[in-house]
């Protein structure tokens, strides 16, 4: 089994710019992935902020935009379990994060995919691919709800 790679798609039952809204604007994006971010997403951006979930409230969280094609795609790097303010992550790898947004009959499909565990330390692999792997599948709910109540 390789742990290279999450896949997480949904089915969101509203148009694809309404599900673009909420993961393309920083403020929307943050209401239903839980972070406060600083500053809107473009490319080539650095966007700093909080956690905000239950138990995490304060664990810095920081993403870089990769890239962004308006009602399609958004791709951004992180350092994934970033949030021992002990170490210094700087010196690894990052890994990517994708959305991709298509029209399906009734909705919009999201997927998100996050590549690149495979450059994360040894020591941490394994904690962090299983950690992304059940927070991506909550996050694809979230998003979901957070649209369906919108609509």
């Amino acid at each position: 089994m390789s742990i290279d790679r999450i896949e997480k798609t949904v089915f969101i039952r509203a148009p694809r710019a309404r599900v673009w809204e909420a993961l393309a604007d920083a403020k929307q994006f943050g209401e239903w992935f839980g972070v406060k971010l600083t500053g809107p997403f473009r490319p080539g951006a650095r966007l700093r902020g909080k956690v905000t979930h239950a138990g995490y409230e304060n664990y810095p969280f920081e993403i870089t935009i990769e890239r962004i094609e308006t009602e399609q795609f958004v791709s951004w790097r992180w350092h994934p379990h970033s949030n021992d303010a002990k170490v210094d992550y700087s010196s690894e790898p990052t890994t990517l994060v994708t959305f991709e947004l298509k029209d399906v009959a009734g909705g919009t499909q999201l997927t998100v995919v996050e590549s690149g565990f495979d450059g994360v330390p040894a020591s941490r692999r394994l904690a962090v691919y299983r950690g992304n792997e059940r927070g991506w599948a909550a996050q694809v709910v979230a998003m979901q709800k957070y649209v369906s109540k919108a609509a």
